[in-house]
């Protein structure tokens, strides 16, 4: 599952070399070219990462910055500001807006991906190459095996990819919505209510041998893995 970056620019010329780069390094992109079009495709779709221009038409970057971090569903959502601004008085009011990194114009593609890379690694620290942690569950992802606790669990295609997918957000809560984009694709249509079948499918593989419940319900918002607090809330 490629990482999901959205851009939010309005120079097409930078947009495309962005593109060209991340799509080259195995990362997913979408764009937005102003605030309200990056904030409707967050809502659609949470990335797992942010470029954020600092000044775009209409809505500035550092506005939608602040309104991301306002809400529960985007608070932790990665932000990486660009900006031609250089004073160290601009970039201490970036920061104190909420974004996790800044980075100036003009830059090299390579920094901005070595800086998209370091913050990935803080804000999903259980991602790597080779495998997946979380607690004591260890997702091998060349292999294709899951254990826990020392003991192997044995899932379905469809569970192997929903449990990678909290792996690399954890604590992070998912709608329904949101998984079904996530595991199964947009261009797919199925019931919201399949989500539910198959998180409760998950949830009884990792609790096969007796290990505490890690899937956490949070009720009329959606699922994350979490350690702290898990098992409260509706059931399915």
């Amino acid at each position: 599952m490629k990482p999901s970056i959205l851009i939010v620019e309005d120079e097409p010329a930078l947009v495309d070399l962005l593109r060209y780069n991340l799509e080259a390094n195995g990362f997913e992109v979408r764009v937005g070219m102003d605030g309200e079009e990056a904030l409707v495709l967050v809502d659609e779709r949470l990335p797992d990462l942010i470029v954020l221009d600092w000044m775009l038409p209409s809505v500035s970057g550092i506005e939608i910055c602040r309104q991301l971090r306002r809400k529960p569903a985007t608070r932790q959502v990665p932000i990486i500001l660009l900006t031609a601004r250089t004073e160290e008085s601009d970039r201490v009011r970036g920061l104190e807006s909420g974004a996790d990194d800044y980075v100036t114009k003009p830059f090299s593609p390579t920094e901005l991906l070595a800086r998209i890379r370091a913050v990935l690694r803080r804000s999903r620290p259980a991602l790597s190459d080779e495998g997946l942690t979380y607690a004591d569950v260890e997702m091998d992802l060349s292999a294709h095996r899951v254990m826990r606790g020392g003991s192997e669990i044995h899932l379905g295609p469809t569970e192997f990819r929903l449990l990678r997918h909290f792996l690399e957000n954890p604590g992070r809560v998912f709608s329904r919505e949101q998984i079904l984009d996530a595991v199964w694709g947009r261009d797919i249509y199925i019931e919201q209510r399949t989500v539910d079948v198959h998180i409760r499918r998950l949830r009884k593989a990792l609790n096969a041998h007796g290990g505490k419940d890690m899937i956490r319900t949070v009720r009329s918002a959606g699922y994350a893995i979490d350690t702290q607090g898990a098992g409260r809330g509706l059931r399915y």
